[in-house]
């Protein structure tokens, strides 16, 4: 097979050097699946990542991406072919195994996904690992017992991917969204995602932590922690929860007992990146479901090519992108 190119980061002498490469398969870890990568996505965690020397990397080199849609060209695995459309989204992906920014990627069988029907390889990598966490949160309140027609449902860091598409699937599934953010100049961006108000970060957080504050929403998707997640959890209502995803405001919760006993709330742990593939398949279906967004898919994505993907990745870093940036491989 010829070469290909992909972003490539390597660790020489203590100095991390991060640019795009030309290599080949032989490059390419050896698992059962090799896929040709039509588009990848960027997340924070990909970010994370591209910084020197983050502890998550395994070792170098590495090729991050931890999402990828595309088509089999080989296969040992008797579950794929040929020709397959499939998705791959964590687990190792991007971190301790070469990723999605590469044009072809060499995938172990047990961590694909057979694309479901009705959904496109763009519109899955338009949802991605974000796309993907926003519905398992959702999937995980409803299983706790959460309809529409409850009360308000809080979506924090709402011009994230992951809070970007919790407020597209939740409104496409009647509920009423509160929307969180620290951007408040992209209120009509929130708005036309499909919450019904939009707050400031403040407003759930003000610097002051209470044991129990207002009863305010039924509900949060919560890809922020800390701090944050602390005050929101002291103003559920009763007997209402939240599903927690993220820790870009940090990874300690100074929470109190009194919301879980006196309010009986719950707090849902979301985690996207071992999630068992039953469950997995399971929320993809979904995603080509009940939760498609449609309409909203052009209005959340944003389109770049494999050499865009270093200042993207810069980007994240600093919370300068909103809803969900593709990488057009393919």
């Amino acid at each position: 097979m010829s070469n290909f190119n992909a972003f490539y980061i390597d660790q020489s002498n203590g100095k991390t050097k991060a640019d795009i490469k030309t290599i080949s398969t032989d490059d390419l870890p050896s698992s059962e699946v090799l896929i040709k990568v039509h588009y990848s996505s960027v997340n924070y965690k990909d970010g994370m990542v591209s910084t020197p020397g983050n502890p998550m990397v395994k070792d170098y080199p590495i090729i991050p991406g931890i999402d990828l849609a595309g088509i089999v060209v080989q296969s040992q695995d008797d579950r794929f072919k040929e020709g397959d459309a499939v998705i791959a989204t964590s687990y190792e992906i991007g971190v301790s195994h070469h990723g999605g920014y590469s044009e072809y990627a060499s995938i172990p069988g047990e961590w694909i996904v057979p694309l479901p029907d009705k959904l496109t390889l763009e519109e899955a990598m338009i949802y991605g690992t974000a796309g993907f966490t926003a519905a398992l949160s959702i999937h995980k309140l409803e299983k706790n017992g959460l309809i529409p027609g409850d009360g308000p449902v809080l979506v924090t860091g709402a011009t994230g991917g992951v809070g970007s598409m919790a407020i597209a699937m939740l409104a496409k599934r009647g509920y009423e969204v509160e929307a969180s953010t620290g951007s408040i100049e992209h209120k009509d961006y929130l708005l036309d995602l499909g919450a019904g108000s939009v707050i400031s970060r403040e407003d759930v957080y003000d610097g002051k932590l209470r044991a129990l504050g207002k009863q305010r929403w039924v509900a949060a998707v919560d890809p922020v922690g800390g701090e944050p997640l602390a005050s929101l959890l002291s103003q559920l209502q009763y007997n209402g929860a939240a599903a927690v995803s993220g820790l870009t405001a940090g990874t300690n919760i100074p929470t109190q007992v009194y919301p879980f006993i006196l309010r009986g709330i719950n707090l849902l742990g979301i985690d996207s990146v071992y999630c068992p593939m039953e469950t997995r398949k399971e929320i993809w279906n979904r995603l080509a479901g009940d939760l498609k967004i449609n309409d909203t898919f052009n209005r959340i994505k944003e389109v770049i090519s494999l050499e865009q993907v270093p200042e993207t990745l810069t980007k994240i870093l600093e919370g300068k992108t909103r809803g969900r940036t593709i990488v057009k491989l393919g």
